[in-house]
């Protein structure tokens, strides 16, 4: 009883194995003949079907791509990069490192170049499928003909200036030849050999002067034909990150540099001289202007005072004038009224005789004797007497005397005159 149920699990087993094979095996037949496939986005798949048919699947996601096809995807945008010094070759990021690219300049220089340049891969399916069919791979695509495109526009934009030019401020016009090259195709240049002096090394030398051939009838550059455009490839991108100078530029650019800068020192000097110059000019005419409106301040406060003084002057003279002219008025007014009182007392005096000023000079004449008599100290009566004669007093005979010489003196006349 114990045997049966053992021989039914291993029976139950052995099925559950074999299932598990078939469904396996099943899963691997269906992945080898699977008919559907998976396109991711930023890619496009061209695909390879039995019966020689090829298509490409642009859109992302699932399609039919058919039984036991060939599938190859392909990015719709590839990067050329030239960074590193040596090449790698391999699809990363949908870029593909070729190294750095050398380029020589007009004047035989070399330099070492990294950058980037982004291209698209046509949309158009049988463009598509001719660079698949041509290049197979993105790394063939890429070596055989995006690098050496990129590379052959690099050099012809070098060509079109000397090392000294692009250093000097010809980058962004080699950036920018560059980038129209490899949209339209490389120019068809021209070069021509001058003869110039090298002031830094003193010495002439041989300049190949390279210019790009025109079209008499369009005046447009000539070009080769583009070797991308026939693709339907056109270009995204493209920068130029760095310029390495061989070590000769190098060493020039040092020289030119080293030039540039003492120059630049002397003509900052220059510049400061000149600008003290023009300071002690202004410092000195504004010294003058100072000195200028302090003279004519003291000249005018000269004028003012001269032209005060003569206003004073004036005034002065006016009110001497006015002064003068009362002082005549005063002197006629004083003389009328002298000339009006003598006229009257000259009257008075005719009608008198003068009478007042006669008696007034007798009066003054008798005070004045009358005034020294009081004050004689002598005997006025003789104390000896002679002869026999009548007795006299002689003062009482002095005064008679005076009395009569004065009298006689001023011939006065008591008796009033008549008119």
């Amino acid at each position: 009883m114990t045997t049966i149920p053992n021989m039914l699990s291993i029976t139950n087993f052995k099925k559950t194995i074999i299932l598990g094979v078939l469904i396996i095996s099943a899963l691997i037949l269906f992945m080898m003949i699977n008919p559907f496939s998976w396109n991711d986005a930023g890619n496009r798949t061209v695909v390879e079907r039995t019966t020689g048919e090829q298509i490409v699947q642009f859109a992302p996601g699932i399609f039919y791509a058919g039984f036991f096809a060939k599938e190859k995807e392909w990015p719709n945008q590839i990067s050329v990069t030239y960074q590193d010094a040596a090449a790698k070759l391999e699809l990363e990021d949908n870029g593909i490192e070729v190294g750095q690219i050398m380029i020589r300049f007009s004047d035989a220089t070399t330099a070492n170049v990294k950058g980037i340049t982004q291209f698209i891969l046509p949309s158009d399916e049988k463009e598509m499928i001719l660079i698949h069919n041509t290049h197979r791979t993105p790394q063939s695509l890429v070596v055989k003909r995006l690098a050496p495109y990129t590379k052959e526009c690099l050099q012809s934009s070098a060509q079109l200036m000397s090392s000294e030019k692009h250093y000097g401020g010809g980058r962004a016009q080699m950036a920018q030849d560059f980038m129209d090259q490899l949209k339209e195709g490389v120019y068809l240049l021209i070069t021509e050999e001058n003869v110039v002096y090298d002031s830094l090394e003193a010495e002439k030398k041989r300049v190949y002067q390279t210019e790009i051939q025109l079209d008499k009838k369009t005046a447009l550059p000539k070009r080769k034909t583009s070797s991308i455009k026939e693709y339907g490839i056109t270009v995204a991108d493209a920068a130029i990150t760095d310029v390495d100078y061989e070590e000769q530029v190098d060493q020039k650019l040092t020289k030119i540099i080293d030039a540039v800068t003492k120059s630049s020192i002397s003509k900052q000097e220059l510049m400061t001289a000149q600008q003290q110059t023009l300071t002690a000019k202004a410092k000195g005419e504004q010294a003058l202007v100072e000195i200028e409106y302090q003279q004519k301040q003291e000249q005018t406060k000269q004028v003012v005072e001269a032209e005060t003084r003569v206003k004073v002057a004036e005034q002065d003279r006016l009110q001497q004038k006015i002064a003068y002219e009362a002082a005549i008025l005063e002197a006629k007014k004083i003389k009328e009224l002298a000339d009006a009182e003598a006229y009257s007392k000259s009257k008075i005096m005719q009608a008198d005789g003068a009478l007042e000023m006669k008696l007034k000079a007798q009066v003054e004449v008798q005070r004045v004797w009358a005034d020294a008599f009081s004050k004689y100290t002598g005997a006025v009566v003789p104390q000896f007497q002679t002869g026999g004669g009548a007795t006299a007093n002689g003062a009482l005979n002095f005064m008679d005397i005076m009395t009569a010489k004065t009298a006689r003196d001023f011939a006065l006349d008591l008796k009033q005159k008549s008119n």
